[in-house]
């Protein structure tokens, strides 16, 4: 964990930065994949682990899944980046893609489960990956105990469930936001409905955060309704100037997914941050897009409907 005096400037308070995108694996996302593998019966083991993902759970489970050596299978939808597809096969794991959703995605992984008798292994609606991913905030208060304000990514909810639970048991004065994309923010519309909802998925810089929390969730909607403070979300202009300032002023490179709590702080959605700390949470993004959001403001990008116009 390292101070922004950039971001500190800008935002008014004391800023640290979690770098969790240098994890082996370029995600957080390898803390809850390895808690639950690790929690693995033999018997379970033997069966194989299968899971959807929009790329950094699937990475993060093929990495613990091949350390211990347990089949693995992704399975993801056709909106998700080559570059994640490959980072996954580069692990050992096989990957399966079909439809156009995570929800599409996921009618395979129940058809593995009762087919072929494999464990489903979750991105976030997982006790052992939210608890997995709840050690990152062990971390936090180790490093900085005086904590006031923590900025997460938002997505299904795994990642604020587990941190919010130990921050807020330490210490429940401390204020969790979670921040998400405007385009297709599944968790913060659900919760505006009261209820788990579906939610279309849309092309966009933080694509790590798209999908849906599932019409059964069990877990995280619950836990985010009830210990995240505040919900908010950044615009794809946004993300992409917390994009190019990482690399810029902090020196990383950061996918737009991990670079929400930025574009947050940057945009001026934060008030009197105080002692701050925002989680950067996964690097896997396309090198091609990185290059061109860092050397130059675009008018427009094919890729995100809409375009990253002053950008």
């Amino acid at each position: 964990m390292v101070v922004s005096p950039s971001l500190s400037n800008v935002a008014g308070g004391i800023i640290h930065l979690k770098l969790e995108h240098l994890q082996t694996t370029g995600s957080f996302k390898l803390r809850g994949a390895t808690n639950a593998i690790l929690r693995l019966s033999d018997a379970e083991r033997t069966r194989g682990v299968v899971g959807v993902s929009t790329g950094n759970h699937g990475r993060g489970l093929a990495y613990a899944a091949k350390q211990a050596s347990v089949r693995c299978t992704i399975c993801m939808s056709e909106l998700v980046p080559r570059n994640k597809i490959e980072g996954i096969q580069s692990h050992g794991a096989e990957v399966v893609i079909i439809g156009l959703s995570q929800d599409d995605a996921q009618v395979e992984v129940d058809r593995l489960v009762e087919e072929v008798g494999m464990i489903m292994l979750p991105p976030f609606d997982h006790p052992d990956i939210i608890a997995g991913q709840g050690t990152l905030a062990l971390e936090v208060l180790e490093d900085c105990p005086e904590i006031e304000t923590i900025l997460i990514p938002l997505s299904g909810g795994g990642l604020l469930a587990g941190v919010a639970l130990a921050l807020k048991s330490a210490n429940p004065s401390i204020r969790v936001v979670g921040v998400s994309m405007e385009r297709g923010a599944a968790m913060i519309e659900s919760q505006r409905a009261g209820k788990p909802i579906l939610v279309k998925e849309l092309p966009t810089l933080a694509d790590a955060l798209s999908g849906g929390i599932g019409l059964d969730n069990r877990y995280t909607f619950d836990m985010v309704r009830d210990l995240a403070d505040e919900l908010i979300t950044v615009t794809e202009n946004e993300i992409a100037k917390a994009v190019r300032h990482s690399y810029w002023s902090e020196k990383q490179v950061i996918e737009g997914s991990g670079s929400v709590g930025i574009a947050a702080l940057l945009a001026g959605k934060i008030n009197n941050p105080g002692i701050c700390v925002s989680l950067v949470t996964g690097c896997n993004l396309d090198m091609t897009l990185h290059n061109e959001l860092i050397n130059r403001e675009l008018e427009e990008d094919s890729r995100v409907p809409g375009g990253l116009r002053n950008a």
